[in-house]
């Protein structure tokens, strides 16, 4: 244990003069408040040891009540060395469409929910890296910079929806803003994880000239196509509701295995939502984080026990003058 404020202890030498004052009054004896010509009335009346102890507690506990308050203003603390296991640093981006595709129903309950959970189910299992997210459909924005607040995080990714941003599927202009967060990073390892259902339809840049913008940073690409293989069913908005339909699955698997392979990365490719959550993990598998271990002091406040106890001294003072010394004779 140590104080955090160790020059306030200096305060406990007032209770010297105190100490000094209370037995100088008990040596020298105080003045009767009555005189009277003879005692006899009271002389079977006989201090016991007891009594006389019992007397200056009341005293004692003031004195313990107010060393524990100097004790407590000096913030006491206790201290234990504990390890901590740190990161050398990987800082990720999800790059998510939000394309109107995105609400296919081959996923449980869609490609765009199933895509945020496990994404989200992820971003849980990497407690120490940034990541970031950006979101593209016919143009591309960022949803969230790179940070650390998981909580934050999740929060952002919850709230993506499809139809916030024009249609389309502008690959290109998702990577590339994904290669914006993270271009100017200093992590060790940096990387995108883009996943779609679509091929590259509009954009100002071309997925190939994004991928080499990766590349030019050192950034890593993992590219995930999600679909079933040929058809799958969509809610058709008409006039008189939404009707169910089944739509051609189109995903351009050769531009996502060469964005992957330009940048050092890889392609996958999910079918449900059992296999694109085996991707994330295989993800989380192969981008493991360089761990450093090292000492830390974990610090503890215990200035509570020392108010608690300052507390109890006084109630107890309290209770001995109103209860017991006050009937107990000189």
């Amino acid at each position: 244990m140590f104080f955090e404020y160790p020059k306030l202890l200096w305060l406990l030498l007032l209770l010297l003069p105190l100490i000094f004052l209370y037995i100088w009054r008990e040596l020298k004896g105080r003045l009767p408040y009555l005189q009277v010509s003879t005692i006899e009335p009271w002389s079977f009346q006989k201090s016991s040891l007891f009594k006389k102890i019992v007397r200056h507690i009341p005293f004692v506990l003031r004195m313990l009540a107010i060393a524990a308050l100097v004790l407590a203003i000096a913030r006491p603390r206790s201290s234990s060395q504990l390890e901590k296991v740190s990161t050398e640093g990987i800082d990720i981006v999800l790059g998510l469409d939000v394309s109107t595709s995105m609400l296919a129903m081959d996923f449980n309950p869609d490609r765009i929910n199933a895509a945020k959970q496990i994404a989200i189910e992820f971003i849980a299992k990497r407690p120490a890296d940034r990541m970031g997210i950006v979101v593209f459909a016919a143009e591309s924005y960022t949803q969230c910079p790179l940070t650390t607040d998981r909580q934050s995080l999740i929060n952002l990714m919850k709230e993506i929806q499809c139809g916030l941003i024009d249609d389309g599927t502008a690959i290109g202009n998702g990577l590339a803003t994904a290669v914006a967060r993270l271009k100017d990073s200093q992590a060790k390892s940096k990387v995108i994880i883009l996943l779609t259902d679509g091929v590259n339809n509009t954009g100002a840049i071309t997925p190939q000239m994004a991928a080499e913008m990766a590349k030019t940073y050192g950034i890593r690409v993992y590219t995930i196509g999600v679909g079933a293989m040929g058809e799958a069913p969509y809610p058709d908005q008409t006039p008189y509701g939404v009707r169910v339909i089944n739509v051609k699955v189109e995903i351009d698997e050769p531009l996502l295995k060469e964005i992957a392979a330009t940048t050092g990365g890889k392609y996958f490719r999910a079918t449900d939502n059992t296999k694109l959550a085996e991707i994330y993990s295989e993800i989380n598998k192969m981008e493991k984080s360089k761990t450093i271990v090292d000492s830390y002091p974990q610090y503890k406040e215990l200035f509570f026990w020392f108010a608690f106890a300052a507390f109890v001294a006084v109630v107890l003072e309290l209770l001995l003058k109103l209860f017991v010394t006050k009937h107990l004779p000189d």
